[in-house]
């Protein structure tokens, strides 16, 4: 995710189309994401280096532990290695160093790189500038590339199951931020569950629409641009991207929390510009008789809903169980930390920009009123944006009421089952 500006939630359709189209680890529990999981189920200053060089680059990480600290302070830790460190102003040589390849074949390399218990003095914030440079899009308005989108893959799945060192956190989330839409899928996507996934990634033509009509990958997608398919596992090498795992995981650290909130935020204003003044999908195809103009972008709505309840969720029961001991200093880094309200525009607009400039779009001002209140949140933007647009009333409020729904079954479950 790159840094965004700031707008203005009345900016134009050209204002529009230039700034948001182009604009120390060990084995977790699992218990958090275990719940997230069930949620899920239940709701739904060189160039290229050349190949021998990134193995060994690759292989540089993958040194025996070191101690960090003296005395009965002391613990192991990995040291990053100074070439591990350069690919981060090498993005090609980033995104070479952590592809896993069409058939994970290369997967070890992101985890020799990743999975290990701490690293040493500022190694993770240093990788966590290896993962934004090997994932990220190449600039605003430019597409996710397969190697790029296959590479998210291989840094979540490499971090699933296992703490997340606080200084990587942040780094983590917004590689996740930057794959929104996919991350957002993560138990498969109407009728392409993650039986039918076949690979990390999979290009724009498979992520459109299907023989059926319908919309494989998600809704608004930007044409040319390779999606990340978090939802794919191969039991064989043992290899899986656990989504809400790391979710559960990255929420316990605030800048990260902030990080994720936003994404969210972001992709709900992106989501409602784009709708139809019914709340309905424009590409809807009249005689449908699987799905009304509506189904769909409910369903998409609720799935909003439901993560954004899901962080809340976490935050509240990680003050009651003491992960996080003081609520309110939480509380007030993530308000630092985040880059403020995100506010559809009042026209209704066709473009379709890449997932990395939904989450950098440009704020229309300061995140007002109780950060936490997530319901508070949405429903400020929502309720705008249908007075905005003309909604109908009865159908305004049936999307108001779809979305609590959600948004309140997360808190409950996820309560209930992890905390």
């Amino acid at each position: 995710m790159r840094d965004g500006g700031s707008g203005d939630s009345a900016m134009s359709e050209n204002d529009d189309k230039r700034h948001a189209e182009y604009g120390d680890a060990t084995p977790a529990s699992g218990a958090g994401a275990t719940a997230v999981r069930r949620l899920a189920g239940r709701l739904r200053a060189h160039r290229l280096l050349s190949s021998a060089v990134a193995v060994a680059v690759v292989a540089a990480v993958a040194v025996p532990l070191v101690l960090a600290g003296s005395g009965a302070d002391a613990r192991p830790c990995t040291p990053v290695s100074d070439a591990t460190r350069a690919l981060a102003g090498d993005p090609a040589a980033a995104t070479e160093a952590l592809d896993p390849g069409d058939r994970l074949d290369r997967f070890g390399g992101a985890k020799r790189l990743l999975a290990h218990d701490g690293f040493c003095g500022d190694g993770a914030r240093a990788l966590g500038r290896v993962i934004d440079a090997g994932t990220r899009a190449s600039g605003p308005g430019k597409p996710h590339t397969m190697a790029q989108a296959r590479s998210a893959y291989a840094v979540a799945a490499a971090l699933s199951g296992r703490e997340v060192p606080a200084a990587l956190a942040p780094s983590v989330a917004r590689m996740l931020a930057e794959y929104e839409v996919d991350a957002l899928r993560d138990d498969g996507f109407e009728g392409f569950g993650s039986d039918d996934v076949t690979g990390p990634a999979v290009p724009a033509a498979e992520a459109a629409l299907d023989d059926h009509g319908w919309v494989r990958l998600g809704r608004f997608l930007s044409p040319g641009e390779a999606h990340a398919t978090f939802e794919y596992g191969d039991r064989y090498a043992d290899v899986t991207a656990d989504i809400p795992a790391l979710v559960a995981e990255l929420a316990k650290n605030p800048e990260a929390f902030a990080v994720l909130y936003d994404a969210h935020r972001a992709q709900l204003a992106h989501y409602l510009e784009r709708l139809t003044r019914q709340g309905g999908d424009p590409a809807y195809r009249p005689g449908d008789r699987y799905a009304t103009p509506t189904t769909w972008t409910d369903n998409d709505l609720q799935d909003l809903a439901e993560h954004i309840g899901t962080l809340m969720a976490l935050r509240s029961g990680y003050a009651k169980d003491g992960t996080v001991q003081d609520v309110a200093a939480f509380d007030r880094s993530v308000r630092e930390h985040s880059r403020g309200t995100f506010r559809p525009v009042s026209h209704h607009l066709t473009t379709r920009p890449p997932m990395g400039d939904i989450a950098d779009r440009p704020t229309s001002g300061p995140l007002r009123g109780d950060v936490m209140d997530g319901r508070r949140q949405m429903f400020t933007v929502l309720d705008r944006w249908a007075t905005q647009r003309g909604v109908p009333a009865d159908r305004a409020a049936a999307m108001r009421q779809l979305m609590d729904d959600s948004y309140v079954r997360a808190l409950w479950m996820i309560h209930v089952e992890r905390f």
